[in-house]
C-alpha cells in the first residue's frame, strides 16, 4: 500500500492502489480496475482540501499527468480543459488567448476538477462561485461509458458533474466559460473591525473584490480591495501596498504556512452580527490564536449543493496551525455559524452528518438520489463521503 496525503499533511490514508492516466482511454481503464477489483474510486488533483474529501482506501487516481487545455474558442470565449489542470497553470495559456476566468479563490494551487467539485469560489457580490463558469462536462461513468453533458444534453448528469464532489464518475474534460483579459488595481490596507463593518456594504460595494482577514492579535483587519482598471500593469513597489497587473496575477495569494480551515456560509444580511460573535468567542476563549478570520462574499447561485444556493452569502473561514489540535476553535466556530443558518464548504473541516447536510441544502437528497442513478453500486462512494448521504440508502 501507498501513502497518500493531504497538502498540509493533516488527512492521510493508505489506497490499495494508484494510477496516474495521461489519456482519457487511461481514465476509463482506471474506472474498469476499480469495478473489477470492488474498490471504491477517488479522482485527486492537488489534494488541496482540508477535509477528508479527497482520502480512500480503494484505489486512487492522480491527475498529474491529465493536464493542459483541450481547445479554446475565441469567439465564445470558453475553453475545454482537462480536468487535472491547475488553476495557476490556467493564467498565462489563457492569456495568450487574450481570455480569463471570471473570478478565482484566494489560491490557485487546486485542480480546476478540484476546484469545481468542491464549489471553491473567490469574492465578491456580483461574483459566483466556480463551479458557475462550467458550460459542459465530459464524464466517465461507473459503467465505463464517456458521456458528454450540457444544460441541453443529459442535463442531470450535467447538474451534478459541475458540483459533483467526485462522487458522480471521473471527470475527464470541463468546459468553462471565461471573459476578456482583464487587469486589476490592488490596494493593502489595516482598520480597525468596527471601522470596517460600520461601512462594509460601502466597502464590499466600492470595487469588484473586497475581503479581510481579522488577525486575532491585535484585533486588527488587513484588508483587501481589487477594482477593474484600464491602467497598465505596475507593481508600485515603492507603496507595497498598490499595484495593477493581470487578473490571474493578482486575485490569488501565496499561501505556503501549513494549516487546516473551516470556512461556512451565511446569508449575507447576516454576515457581520456572525463575524462579530465568533470574533468575541476567540477573543475570550482562543486568545492565543496566531491564525487570522477570513471574510469574503460571494453571488447567489441555483446549484444544487452549493453554499450559495439561493442566497446572496458571505463566507467566514476560521484556521489553525496544523500542529495543533484543531477541532477545539472549529467545534466553537461551528457552533456559532450554525445558529446563522451556515453551510460548510465541502472542501474544508467541518462536523455535520449527511441528515444535518439535508437541513441546509432543499435539494440534497435530489442530488444523492440522482447520483445513484448514474453509480447504482457506489463505486465512487468513498467511506467518507459515505458519511455525507442525508439518510439510509
Amino acid at each position: 500500500m501507498a501513502e497518500w496525503a493531504n497538502w498540509s499533511g493533516r488527512q492521510t490514508d493508505s489506497p490499495q492502489l494508484i494510477e496516474s492516466p495521461d489519456t482519457e482511454q487511461a481514465l476509463v481503464a482506471a474506472v474498469a480496475k476499480a469495478a473489477e477489483s470492488q474498490l471504491p474510486i477517488r479522482a485527486v488533483g492537488a489534494s488541496h482540501s482540508h477535509s477528508r474529501i479527497a482520502a480512500t482506501n480503494g484505489l486512487l487516481v492522480t491527475l498529474d499527468e491529465w493536464q493542459g487545455l483541450e481547445s479554446v474558442d475565441d469567439e465564445n470565449e470558453t475553453a475545454t480543459i482537462r480536468s487535472g489542470s491547475r488553476i495557476h497553470q490556467l493564467g498565462p495559456l489563457l492569456h495568450e488567448h487574450g481570455l480569463a476566468l471570471k473570478n478565482q479563490g484566494d489560491i490557485d494551487r487546486q485542480s480546476v476538477a478540484g476546484a469545481t467539485s468542491t464549489g471553491t469560489h473567490g469574492t465578491g457580490p456580483s461574483l459566483q462561485n466556480l463551479s458557475c463558469s462550467v458550460l459542459g462536462a465530459r464524464v466517465v461513468l461507473a459503467s465505463g461509458d464517456v458521456v458528454d453533458c450540457s444544460p441541453t444534453k443529459a442535463p442531470e448528469l450535467f447538474e451534478l458533474a459541475r458540483h459533483s464532489l467526485g462522487a458522480v464518475g471521473l471527470l475527464s474534460t470541463l468546459t468553462v466559460q471565461l471573459r476578456p483579459a482583464y487587469r486589476l488595481h490592488e490596494t493593502l490596507w489595516k482598520e480597525d473591525p468596527d471601522s470596517v463593518f460600520a461601512r462594509i456594504d460601502e466597502l464590499t460595494s466600492a470595487t469588484r473584490h473586497f475581503e479581510f482577514f481579522w488577525m486575532p492579535q491585535s484585533d486588527a483587519c488587513a484588508c483587501k480591495s481589487l477594482a477593474e482598471t484600464d491602467a497598465p500593469v505596475d507593481d508600485m513597489a515603492d507603496t507595497k501596498l498598490e499595484r495593477v497587473g493581470w487578473s490571474h496575477d493578482i486575485i490569488s495569494s501565496t499561501r505556503n504556512d501549513l494549516h487546516t480551515e473551516m470556512e461556512y456560509s451565511v446569508p449575507a444580511e447576516a454576515g457581520p452580527a456572525c463575524f462579530h460573535e465568533v470574533r468575541q468567542m476567540i477573543l475570550r476563549d482562543f486568545p492565543d490564536l496566531q491564525w487570522p478570520l477570513e471574510y469574503r462574499t460571494v453571488a447567489p447561485d441555483d446549484l444544487w449543493i452549493s453554499a450559495a444556493n439561493g442566497r446572496p452569502t458571505v463566507t467566514i473561514s476560521a484556521h489553525q496551525d496544523i500542529s495543533l489540535d484543531d477541532r477545539p476553535l472549529f467545534e466553537a466556530c461551528e457552533a456559532i455559524f450554525r445558529r446563522y443558518d451556515g453551510r460548510p464548504h465541502w472542501g474544508k473541516q467541518h462536523y455535520q452528518s449527511g441528515a444535518e447536510l439535508a437541513e441546509l441544502y432543499p435539494r440534497y437528497p435530489d442530488w444523492w438520489a440522482a447520483r445513484d442513478t448514474f453509480d447504482p453500486h457506489g463505486l465512487f462512494v468513498t467511506d467518507y463521503l459515505a458519511t455525507l448521504r442525508p439518510g439510509p440508502r
